[in-house]
């Protein structure tokens, strides 16, 4: 179930419909599934990438828009370098209300700085630009997409890199996936699937031969 405000607007329900001449490449993937090695792939191709994690880990910092309201919300989450993710993620886990008032707070804000953004891009007359969002069908990113990039790979892959991570459970990772869409549903909804599973020299390959066939990136 989704809760809290939502991270985009659903005015529309077609893929593409928004304000701005710069097209979007909605960029997502289940945990684990390696879009954030595409993301840091597609930057060095120097295409323009919001970064829908990395934004909010800016809102937390101690000088964030979210770190005083967050602070008083969840303060056991407070740290000396801002809010603690971690504290934090176990406060909201399995707890709807406090998931609630989170995206509450942080959807709003992360909103904006993706508005900002895109109204920078489309000054410059930016043609393409990566919105590099975890939960894009989740919270209706999609709908303000022209296209999506579905990352994944193989579970057992996928279980290895997200349990390998410090403070990770078996639990956890059930939790986590009970809120995103399901892989295969994911892939049936995207313009194109990149898969993972081989190796980062095999992903940059497929990622740059399919920005450049159906999105004419880099010609």
């Amino acid at each position: 179930m989704k809760t809290g405000a939502p991270l985009f607007s659903r005015r529309s329900h077609q893929r593409g419909r928004h304000p701005w001449a710069v097209k979007i490449i909605g960029l997502t993937g289940s945990i684990g599934m390696g879009k954030s090695t595409a993301a840091t792939m597609m930057k060095s191709m120097r295409i323009p990438v919001f970064d829908a994690d990395k934004a909010v880990h800016s809102l937390m910092d101690p000088h964030g828009q979210a770190f005083s309201i967050l602070a008083q919300r969840f303060p056991k989450a407070v740290g000396p370098d801002g809010i603690n993710r971690q504290t934090l993620g176990e406060l909201v886990f399995g707890d709807a209300r406090a998931l609630a008032d989170l995206e509450g707070i942080l959807h709003p804000m992360v909103r904006r700085l993706r508005q900002s953004f895109l109204r920078s891009h489309a000054l410059r007359r930016t043609r393409y630009v990566i919105m590099d969002v975890p939960l894009l069908f989740e919270t209706g990113g999609d709908k303000s997409c022209d296209y999506i990039l579905v990352v994944t790979a193989p579970v057992f892959l996928q279980r290895q890199r997200v349990l390998s991570r410090a403070g990770m459970t078996a639990k956890k990772l059930v939790g986590i996936l009970a809120r995103q869409l399901p892989d295969r549903d994911k892939q049936r909804q995207a313009t194109r699937v990149i898969t993972s599973g081989l190796g980062k020299r095999e992903t940059w390959i497929k990622l740059r031969r399919v920005l450049r066939r159906k999105f004419s990136v880099g010609r």
